[in-house]
């Protein structure tokens, strides 16, 4: 009976962290939808998607470094738009991204950069960097 509850307590307890992860996860950036992108496009906007999932610590990583760069960069032009790795599935496979944690920058159309589960500040900084103008 004990070990029943203490199951039980350890169950709900992994629940309720588990969701206050979840939670504290999201992307802050906007939501993918393909109007806003082709619309950024269409308009000569640098467009980084962020292939996120709200459990992954390095999405969440990456996603400091991101806002940290628009903090200290608010010159550059920088749209950021969050694909939802779990609930936009097409899109993952739209954009070729083989996991979460992948970033993808876009530049008058064309794919400039690729990464993977990348968390380093300092190479995230630089590529964007290197693809933005009045940076």
């Amino acid at each position: 009976m004990k070990l029943t509850i203490f199951v039980r307590t350890l169950f709900l307890l992994f629940t309720a962290l588990t969701l206050s992860a979840c939670t504290q996860a999201e992307s802050p950036f906007a939501r993918f939808t393909p109007d806003d992108f082709e619309s950024l496009q269409a308009n000569g906007k640098t467009v980084l998607i962020d292939v996120h999932a709200v459990w992954c610590p390095t999405c969440k990583k990456q996603g400091g470094i991101l806002q940290a760069f628009q903090a200290a960069h608010p010159q550059c032009e920088l749209n950021i738009l969050s694909v939802d790795f779990d609930e936009q599935k097409e899109w993952v496979t739209h954009f070729k991204a083989p996991r979460q944690s992948t970033l993808i920058l876009f530049k008058e159309g064309t794919q400039r950069w690729f990464s993977v589960a990348e968390t380093r500040a300092d190479v995230i900084r630089q590529a964007l960097l290197s693809h933005l103008d009045n940076c």
